[in-house]
Parts: structure tokens; C-alpha cells; sequence
């Protein structure tokens, strides 16, 4: 029976078991290739994607889960790439290899949709669910407090 999933501001109809974990929907069905498999079981965050704006892992994440609520990935962050949290990511030359970025910035979004200016403690906890094997660590908590002061918006367009 095909579900029926609101991505990125678009209704789209999947032909899919309800079992089917979400990033293989995105990336396999829909072709959004933003969200990373990493450990296939929520632990590294590189699949991080917002469902009805919280940050949820999307290897974990049964489609048939979601329902109703909407589906924001990093391609639908910002049509042009300008969101606050991206153009702190850029300005602070935060990623190194890239590989955990999308979802290292789909958590800041939620952490900032929560918490709109976070202390570097608060930062820590929000973002530890999130491992990048380069350690950008101390950029990726300057970028969150510089996105802060820019007004990040509290919730993804």
C-alpha cells in the first residue's frame, strides 16, 4: 500500500513496506542523497534528517512512522543554501571531509529551533549524538553560536 510523505514541503507518494527505514526512502525512492548512511543504528547521526522538526535519525526511523508530519532533509533547509546554520558552516570552513556536515547541521537547526541561543554545555548535549571523524568539534560550536547571534530561524523553510 503506497504511503503518502510530506518532504521538504512536497506531498510525495512512496510504493513502500511502512517498515522501510526513512534514509532508504530518501536516498533510494526520493533521490535526496544529502542524508549519509553511516552505522545503520542511530549512533553516529550522519543520517540526522527533522521530522516535524526534531532531529531524528533516519536509519532508525520507520517510514510508516512519520504519519503526517513533515520531512525536511538538507536539501530543503534553504532553497539557495543560505540558512543561517549553512552560512555559518561555510563561514567557519567547518567541514573537512563533509561527510557527517548534513547531519551534524540538521541537529544545529533543531538544537537553535529549541534553544535559540545555547550555551556551549547545552551545544555539547545536543550535538553529542553527531560523530565527525575529523573532529571539528570546536568549529562546529563556534558555527552554532555564530548562526545564533544571525537569528537562525526557528524553523526550516
Amino acid at each position: 500500500m503506497p504511503l503518502k510523505v510530506m518532504v521538504n514541503n512536497e506531498a510525495r507518494t512512496v510504493d513502500v513496506p511502512p517498515d522501510t527505514p526513512l534514509l532508504w526512502v530518501l536516498r533510494d525512492i526520493l533521490n535526496l542523497k544529502g542524508s549519509k548512511f553511516g552505522c545503520g543504528m542511530g549512533l553516529c547521526g550522519a543520517c540526522t534528517v527533522l521530522v516535524g522538526g526534531h532531529a531524528v535519525r533516519s536509519c532508525m526511523t520507520k517510514v510508516g512512522a512519520v504519519g503526517s508530519q513533515p520531512v525536511t532533509t538538507i536539501e530543503g533547509l534553504s532553497p539557495n543554501g543560505l540558512h543561517p546554520v549553512q552560512v555559518a558552516w561555510e563561514a567557519l570552513d567547518v567541514p573537512q571531509c563533509g561527510y557527517c556536515q548534513a547531519g551534524q547541521i540538521m541537529s544545529a537547526t533543531a538544537l537553535l529551533a529549541q534553544t535559540p541561543h545555547p550555551t556551549d554545555a547545552e551545544i555539547d548535549t545536543a550535538m553529542s549524538g553527531n560523530l565527525c571523524r575529523c573532529g571539528t568539534y570546536s568549529r562546529i560550536r563556534q558555527a552554532i553560536h555564530q548562526a545564533a547571534e544571525a537569528g537562525a530561524p526557528a524553523r526550516a523553510k
